[in-house]
């Protein structure tokens, strides 16, 4: 079927279309042949007679599965449609379509404009059923060939990371040596990055709190500047994706895993569409080899991490917030007695400080009555109180443990920058070497090149400074954290203004896993039950305020000498007496008679009468009046223990029983208007002269 005359005049009028494609990018680069032989094909429209010939070559480096758009075919069966093709010319079927929908497609249309389909073994009418019975099995054979090589291609590869030698792209940090296989990147500054994030995610227990640190301490990652490939990196400030993607990668715990994501597919206008990297669970990795290479990290580390992570995810259950500040202590910490869900904190009042846990998911989502509601302040305050008793016999250690973190800290840093400094002195070395060998006529290049060496040396000079203040030793008038001095007032070093409650809240989760909570509404009591780190447990009780009780509060004690005292004493009297004892208000302020007064009315407190004393009881004025001296002879009487006076509480009025002044004694002590008496010792002179005895 060579000859012209086979063909019909009538599809020689119109155009061939010869049809170009390789699968690959690699294919279009290196297998030149099989692309020469496609265009070849001209020369054979040609001699079967067609004299118009289109080449079609956009679809070069196109797979033909049908998961990828080829505008080369879209345009082959849009000149079908139109009656314009003759005959299409391909090396083989497979290069057409590697699929039934596009192979079938491509036929039908053939057939309908009776148009032609030539390849290098003949001529191909699609309206002859044996025609049609042949290009359909071609069809079908290039499609099974592309599945068998797909799956010859994947067994093999899943052969060869089952025992760990696929060399998979690894992460930063580690690269395929030729000789030696899997290993550490020789990059320092770039090992001692990645040593840095685990440590300080084990001290902070937050991917957060980590990327905050490094920004604090100016810390870059490098990041590759030329796209996947992974050669070339920039030092740039660190991400947070890049936190989370390094503590949740198995591979720097030292093992090879191959198979954690799949591709999904879904159909797009009729055409199925694939997308890759999306994660599978942990048990449904195809390949884990664990101690397959150094790690940064062992694996039971690795796992405590995972763990740490997922309970720092807010909502679940079991899940616990790390310390981000705010105003609640015991934010994400607290877990319902009842239904197992985490308390939220809300804030009420005029004030922002009042905090209020409840557990209102069921309310929320399932219509349930409310599992519990009550105020954060008498928790919070009972609860450092444990963790203060707690702690205080191990002060001193838990002080010497927080100097030397700090100073360990410190050498992190400065090991930091000084790999810093040393890469930049290379590269700024580099600099001056590429602006030393360049053609100075070349003043284009030369002007560059002078520009990068400069930006080099500002960088040299930048981490220098940055060494010099890291190294430099500290100032003694500074404020430098004296731990031992905390460790001896915990409650002083907890109550600091300085203090903020993020660190409150770190220091409660060092020592604390969990807590329930649960409300005993008959004794009106809160109930914690505390799960300490290493196994302990206690519980707590504390007093639920009643509806319509604030934190205002008079304190109790205030309370006891207000009723002790009201029958006996005035207001004022009253008033002073606490303010000597150190007794403050509900509000903290001091105590004057109209607050005692309001104190008394409200609590149903009779007041002070001197109708009711009947002479039985005097006070102090009452006695130096009746006795015509002063207070301070009465006072003097009573310290020395002449006179019996009785006091309500320390610190209060003396109370004088009136029949105690007729006794002889307190009657010559208060006497005697003489000078006081003082013992007269023996062969003393006298410091002044006896006046009376002096000459005339």
């Amino acid at each position: 079927m060579t000859n012209a005359d086979l063909l019909p005049a009538a599809v020689l009028k119109r155009k061939a279309v010869v049809y170009v494609r390789q699968s690959t990018q690699a294919q279009v680069q290196t297998n030149l042949e099989s692309q020469r032989r496609q265009y070849e094909l001209v020369d054979e429209a040609r001699r079967h007679g067609f004299q118009s010939v289109e080449v079609i070559d956009d679809d070069l480096g196109r797979s033909a599965s049908g998961m990828t758009a080829r505008p080369g075919f879209e345009r082959l069966v849009a000149w079908l449609c139109a009656g314009e093709v003759g005959a299409v010319l391909c090396f083989d079927a497979s290069r057409l379509a590697r699929n039934g929908r596009d192979w079938h497609h491509l036929l039908e249309l053939c057939g309908l404009v009776d148009a032609r389909v030539i390849d290098l073994d003949g001529v191909y009418d699609p309206c002859r059923p044996n025609d049609r019975l042949l290009l359909g099995m071609k069809g079908s054979i290039s499609e099974f060939e592309l599945g068998v090589l797909r799956a010859r291609m994947l067994d093999a590869a899943r052969a060869k990371a089952r025992r760990g030698e696929l060399r998979i792209s690894v992460p930063v940090g580690y690269i395929w040596h030729r000789e030696i296989g899997l290993g550490f990147d020789p990059d320092l500054r770039l090992q001692e990055a990645i040593h840095l994030i685990f440590a300080r995610f084990s001290e902070l227990g937050s991917a957060r709190q980590v990327l905050l640190s490094m920004r604090a301490n100016q810390i870059h990652f490098p990041r590759p500047s030329d796209g996947k490939r992974m050669v070339a990196f920039d030092w740039t400030p660190i991400r947070y994706r890049t936190v989370i993607s390094i503590l949740k990668n198995p591979f720097y715990a030292g093992a090879y895993v191959y198979g954690k994501s799949e591709k999904r597919t879904a159909i797009v206008d009729g055409r199925p569409h694939k997308t890759y990297g999306h994660g599978k669970p942990f048990n449904e990795w195809e390949v884990m080899i664990k101690e397959h290479h150094e790690g940064y990290i062992d694996w039971a580390e690795f796992e405590r991490n995972q763990k740490q992570l997922a309970a720092n995810t807010y909502g679940w259950i079991g899940g616990a917030k790390s310390g981000r500040g705010g105003r609640a202590l015991l934010a994400g910490l607290l877990t319902c007695g009842r239904c197992g869900r985490r308390l939220t904190v809300s804030y009420s009042g005029r004030s922002p400080g009042q905090r209020v846990y409840r557990c209102d998911r069921p309310n929320l989502m399932l219509g349930q009555p409310r599992c519990m509601t009550f105020g954060g302040s008498r928790v919070e305050a009972a609860l450092a109180r444990e963790l203060l008793r707690a702690v205080e016999p191990m002060a001193i250690e838990a002080a010497l443990e927080a100097e030397r973190m700090r100073m360990e800290s410190q050498d992190e840093r400065r090991r930091v920058i000084e790999l810093e400094l040393q890469q930049a002195r290379y590269e700024a070395s580099l600099a001056e070497r590429r602006y030393a060998a360049c053609d100075p006529d070349n003043r284009l290049i030369a002007a560059q090149l002078e520009k990068s060496w400069e930006t080099a040396l500002r960088r040299v000079e930048a981490c220098r400074t940055r060494l010099e203040k890291a190294t430099r030793a500290p100032d003694p008038v500074a404020d430098t954290p004296d731990f031992v001095g905390l460790a001896d007032d915990l409650g002083a070093a907890w109550n600091a203004p300085n203090v903020t409650m993020r660190t409150r809240q770190q220091l409660l989760r060092a020592l604390i896993v969990d807590i329930i909570a649960d409300v005993d509404e008959a004794a009106r009591d809160v109930i914690l039950t505390i799960h300490w780190r290493g196994g302990q447990h206690s519980q707590l009780r504390v007093r639920k305020p009643k509806t319509g009780e604030h934190g205002c509060r008079t304190p109790d004690e205030a309370l006891a000498v207000i009723r002790s005292m009201a029958t006996r004493w005035s207001d004022e009297h009253i008033a002073a007496s606490l303010n000597r004892m150190g007794m403050r208000t509900g509000q903290g302020k001091t105590w004057t008679a109209h607050r005692v007064r309001s104190l008394r009315t409200v609590h149903g407190i009779h007041a002070y009468r001197s109708a009711e004393k009947n002479g039985e009881w005097l006070t102090m004025r009452d006695t130096a009046k009746l006795l015509g001296v002063s207070h301070h002879a009465i006072r003097r009487v009573i310290k020395d223990g002449i006179l019996a006076a009785e006091q309500v509480v320390p610190d209060a009025p003396y109370q004088i029983r009136a029949s105690d002044l007729q006794n002889q004694s307190v009657v010559d002590a208060l006497a005697r208007k003489a000078r006081p008496c003082r013992t007269k010792m023996e062969n003393q002179p006298s410091m002044f002269s006896d006046t009376s005895k002096g000459g005339a």
